[in-house]
């Protein structure tokens, strides 16, 4: 969902700051809730999962998942009994000034997707650029559906 970008010619009054955190809040809460990464927590001890997308292309499966700022060194991609497994740690970077908000998540990370069938996990490779992790699962003609034909 995409909001309306927001000009202003000064500070916020606060009953508009208060509602531009509240939706803030919310829109984490929605990702949290309907991605599988669970409730939010920003800086926190548990796991979450960054936001990927998968896509079915013809000869391979993609699973892009959005990392910013990170290094190839800091992500481990795993494959695993038919599981794709990609998880690191964001560390916190050290601020000259003082943080007024904090959101973006830091902390240990971990995503997982169950490979199909037909998934080729002998040639999984992985690329980071621009912050996006782009790993390529190719298909092998293994597992895919086969019509039977029916005598009698």
């Amino acid at each position: 969902m995409t909001h309306p970008a927001r000009h202003t010619s000064g500070a916020l009054p606060a009953a508009m700051r208060e509602l531009d955190d509240l939706r803030t809040r919310v829109d984490q809460l929605m990702h949290a809730a309907f991605t599988g990464g669970g409730w939010p927590a920003f800086g926190g001890t548990e796991p979450w999962a960054p936001m990927a997308d998968i896509e079915d292309a013809e000869d391979a499966y993609l699973v892009e998942l959005e990392l910013p700022g990170m290094d190839k060194d800091q992500i481990t991609v795993e494959v695993s009994e038919g599981e794709l497994d990609v998880h690191g740690e964001v560390k916190q970077r050290e601020h000259a000034g003082a943080v007024r908000r904090h959101t973006r998540r830091i902390g240990q990370f971990d995503y997982r997707a169950t490979l199909p069938p037909n998934a080729d996990t002998e040639h999984i490779s992985a690329e980071l650029t621009n912050g996006v992790l782009t790993v390529r699962v190719p298909k092998t003609e293994k597992g895919q559906t086969q019509r039977i034909q029916i005598t009698g």
